[in-house]
């Protein structure tokens, strides 16, 4: 049964992208563009999602959700070519729920020098 959540069902296609790298996908292009690509493009679409949150009104709230919508679909593509799912996702966030952004930082790096 498909999910009603649109997350879910782009985390999945993606996912099915990232595997059969189907011809004419834009996705699989990113995808066979490697790292370099799928991260560049992220780069980019980073820089134009805070350059849309400057701009003022409504127009600018439609801008900077459209955006938002882009950084998410190029960060997505990397996480599908790892195999990362959105229950992944909602389990560290869930994780670091309630945490200080600040501890959860201190707590990473401890984690990372073996301590």
């Amino acid at each position: 049964m498909m999910s009603t959540d649109i997350l879910d069902r782009l985390m999945t296609q993606l996912h099915l992208r990232a595997e059969e790298l189907p011809e004419g996908s834009y996705t699989t292009k990113l995808i066979q563009g490697g790292l370099s690509k799928m991260g560049g493009k992220l780069a980019e679409e980073v820089f134009e999602l805070v350059d849309s949150a400057r701009e003022e009104g409504p127009a600018g709230r439609d801008h900077l959700v459209k955006e938002a919508c882009d950084v998410l679909y190029h960060l997505w593509v990397i996480l599908a070519t790892r195999q990362i799912t959105v229950e992944q996702l909602r389990a560290e966030l869930e994780r670091r729920e309630g945490v200080s952004g600040i501890v959860e930082k201190q707590n990473r790096q401890k984690e990372q020098q073996g301590q």
